[in-house]
């Protein structure tokens, strides 16, 4: 034997223990098994799971949040992300851990711009990330893919489809990490053009160009031509609905406010990005309401300007709370929650925001990272067109994900090559996806009945 040829046969070795791994997990949870949800099971109402996240938000918006999860049932399964995670730890899960995503529903998948410039496809939402079991993130993946189809009159054979182009090509992609070496899993990457695989030459043509366009218009450059204006020769960020900063706030406040902002940020950022960032200046800040999940959530987004005078960009600083999964699986290990936002991200993407850093303002956790800054985030209409091959991308991203924070070859292992694991996912989605309109039709009668305040506006 050569001094070659023994680490490969070790690695060798390590690899079949790896799958053995994976196979054994299979009495902990096996994999037909997955079909099964159990209502009966849960230890509360989904009602009270949302209300219990109250606590922990800006309680003027309340009601613009419940509004926006009553508008559909789509919107409802994107803001009942604790819902789904107390139900998902009713069941046996496989004891394989991964980075999750913990929110992996269709739309928190997208392009990013990486610090080199390319368009990479990837996850792009990660407030509830934690290591956990890694079928979860894959059960509410599919489970979001049901909900959207209907939400947008697809039809049923079209959603089941799609729902198993993502769960086959998970389990394609796992199987690729599975014989590769760890660099090879940590350096791959998906390009934009790997969602259009498949269509009409025509309409993939006709969707890169809308890309393309969007692309260039979510620069900072861009966002700046759309939401910056001038008061009194001062320049400033101009949109509806948001609440500025100052607003109500001393001169004293104010300063503190920055300060503690700026210094703590900086605080966690790397030496070298320090330099970079030392070079911008504040400008001007406003409150923000974004999303649907993160409605009630303090969000600021600032306006900031280079000392050379060309160069805008746009931060936005979004508070961290506890992980909807931590009452579960334990805590993330992180004092600050917008670091354990940060860190899973890193860990999960390709390529990462350079501008990615977390804080404490007031004694609330924030993550802080570029807005937008040529982020294409789909909505359920402009993939409805090609739903499978969107779907079949979102299972080759979050298979990337977890073979980077988890151990491909014992999922692999798990997976098997037959259809028992397809079948489990996807029996689950389905009765999960129903479950979520009976929730949703649940939160309307609530509202209804005056349980519950909804209101687009007034806050």
């Amino acid at each position: 034997m050569t001094s070659e040829s023994a680490p490969r046969v070790r690695a060798s070795a390590t690899v079949t223990a790896d799958v053995r791994d994976g196979r054994r997990a299979r009495r902990r949870a096996p994999r037909r098994a997955a079909a099964l949800w159990d209502p009966g099971a849960r230890r509360m109402r989904a009602l009270d799971r949302l209300r219990a996240q109250e606590a922990v938000r800006d309680p003027a918006l309340l009601p613009l949040r419940y509004a926006r999860m009553a508008s559909s049932p789509w919107a409802y399964l994107r803001g009942a992300a604790a819902v789904m995670a107390a139900d998902l730890a009713t069941a046996p899960h496989s004891g394989l851990t991964v980075q999750m995503c913990g929110d992996a529903h269709i739309l928190n998948f997208g392009l990013w711009a990486s610090p080199e410039r390319q368009l990479l496809f990837d996850a792009r939402d990660f407030d509830e990330t934690l290591p956990g079991p890694f079928e979860w993130d894959l059960k509410r993946l599919t489970t979001s893919i049901y909900v959207l189809a209907e939400t947008e009159r697809l039809s049923p054979a079209c959603a089941e489809e799609a729902a198993t182009a993502a769960v086959g090509t998970y389990r394609e992609a796992m199987g690729r990490y599975a014989v590769m070496g760890e660099l090879d899993v940590w350096y791959d990457r998906i390009t934009s053009d790997v969602p259009l695989k498949g269509l009409t030459s025509e309409f993939a043509e006709a969707t890169a160009r809308t890309i393309a366009k969007q692309s260039r218009k979510r620069t900072h450059h861009g966002v700046a031509q759309q939401l910056v204006t001038e008061e009194d020769g001062r320049r400033r960020i101009a949109l509806d609905p948001m609440k500025r900063l100052d607003d109500g706030l001393s001169h004293e406040q104010r300063v503190r406010a920055a300060e503690e902002f700026y210094d703590t940020y900086l605080a966690s950022i790397s030496p070298h990005l320090r330099r970079l960032v030392n070079r911008f200046q504040r400008v001007d800040s406003v409150r923000q309401i974004v999303g649907v999940g993160s409605v009630g959530m303090r969000v600021w987004l600032n306006l900031l300007e280079g000392d050379s005078g060309r160069q805008p960009v746009f931060s936005q600083a979004k508070q961290a709370t506890a992980s909807v999964y931590e009452e579960f699986l334990g805590p993330g290990g992180f004092a600050n929650h917008g670091e354990r936002v940060i860190v899973g991200q890193r860990l999960m993407q390709s390529a990462s925001d350079i501008f990615l850093g977390h804080m404490r303002v007031d004694g609330f956790d924030y993550y802080v990272r570029q807005y937008r800054d040529m982020k294409i985030i789909p909505d359920g209409k402009q993939i409805a067109g090609y739903l499978p091959q969107f779907a079949a991308t979102c299972g080759h991203a979050l298979a990337k994900s977890h073979a980077r924070s988890g151990d491909p070859a014992a999922i692999a292992g798990y997976i098997g090559r037959g259809n028992a694991f397809r079948d489990g996912i996807l029996g689950y989605a389905r009765d999960y996806a129903q479950q979520t309109h009976g929730d949703h039709a649940e939160l309307r009668a609530a509202i209804a009945a005056g349980e519950i305040q909804a209101a687009e506006r007034g806050w």
